[in-house]
């Protein structure tokens, strides 16, 4: 008994990671035949989880939504308050907590019946949080669960998307992940149009149905989706890069540093290696003094030559204030005291 109420979890977590399986793939992944997997199906159905099953050679089993909610633990009262809970999570930027809603609210929102589905709908369209405003990368959770489901089925998506200058385009890729940052979602996806990999910000995505149809998933890009995204937002997108030693141990510098700056990489117990980007050289001298570490510049040799064109410009900055002294709050000049009496406002 105890071994046949595990296949049947194990069963309902296939059911509920594809959209559809065949019987044979079912019979193979819980080690068990045909017959037994339409027995243990039959059973689930008995406990009120909708399986659908499509006959013929190309058929097979699928979990849909059913007139009730499944009996999941939870009552319809705590089935809302968790999908509304999830639905929060999944629009505020934390770490950690984000992209485990998302996956969550997919596999909820399957099975939810239309009237919990439009009591959730209700909630979420008539209730103002008190929180901080979204970030620059707020993006819909509704979009967040679309996208979801399609890189869980496997379905092409069809969508338009705004360029950092606003200009909208039509795409239609093969979804891969969702990779989440502390501010922004980004789409990891093949770029039919392009023939290549790509990377959208999910706040930019407006998909455009109907999608599909389904594809066999490719090799990834990188086996760490978020290191590659990481490079790809805060390096590959700009003109000028840089790769920089940072005198302070990589976890110190990680507080300061988000994914989306730059990439770390520990060098050492007391320093580590920032790879990163900017507009232009000059813009990555300012960036990396107004982290408040001492560094040292490793690649590209201009970037040494623009460090030491701010140096000097602020130190004729320096020595103009000194020469001229400290201004006074109406902009006069004050000069220094001297030892005969306080100083005089010119």
């Amino acid at each position: 008994m105890v071994e046949t109420s595990a296949r049947l979890l194990r069963l309902l977590s296939l059911l509920q990671a594809h959209r559809e399986w065949s019987g044979a793939a079912l019979a193979e992944r819980l080690g068990v035949s045909a017959r037994t997997v339409r027995r243990d199906v039959d059973r689930l159905r008995e406990l009120g989880y909708p399986v659908n099953a499509s006959p013929g050679t190309g058929g097979g089993y699928q979990l849909g939504a059913g007139a009730e909610l499944p009996p999941l633990l939870l009552d319809d009262e705590e089935a809302v308050a968790v999908a509304v809970g999830l639905r929060t999570a999944a629009g505020q930027a934390v770490e950690g907590i984000g992209e485990t809603s998302v996956r969550a609210l997919a596999k909820l929102e399957q099975v939810l019946p239309d009237r919990l589905r439009r009591r959730v709908a209700a909630l979420n369209a008539f209730t103002v949080p008190m929180l901080r405003g979204p970030g620059p990368g707020a993006v819909d959770p509704a979009v967040l669960t679309e996208l979801a489901h399609l890189c869980r089925d496997a379905e092409r998506l069809r969508f338009e998307y705004r360029g950092h200058d606003g200009t909208p385009s039509r795409r239609t890729v093969e979804p891969h992940r969702l990779v989440c940052s502390e501010r922004r979602w980004y789409l990891v996806a093949w770029d039919l149009g392009r023939e290549d990999w790509r990377t959208f910000r999910a706040d930019r995505i407006s998909p455009r149905p109907p999608h599909g149809p389904r594809f066999v998933p490719r090799e990834p890009p990188a086996e760490d989706l978020a290191a590659y995204v990481s490079r790809g937002v805060s390096t590959g997108a700009y003109a000028s890069h840089a790769v920089i030693r940072l005198l302070v141990p990589r976890e110190e510098a990680a507080e300061r540093i988000e994914p989306t700056t730059g990439t770390l990489e520990a060098e050492g117990p007391d320093s580590c290696l920032l790879r990163t980007g900017a507009a232009s050289l000059d813009v990555m001298v300012v960036h990396v003094m107004l982290l408040g570490f001492e560094f040292e510049v490793l690649e590209p040799a201009g970037l040494l030559d623009a460090v030491s064109a701010a140096h000097d410009r602020l130190a004729r900055s320096l020595a103009r204030a000194g020469a001229s002294g400290p201004r006074t709050p109406d902009g006069s000049c004050r000069t220094p005291a001297t030892p005969n009496g306080p100083a005089a406002a010119s």
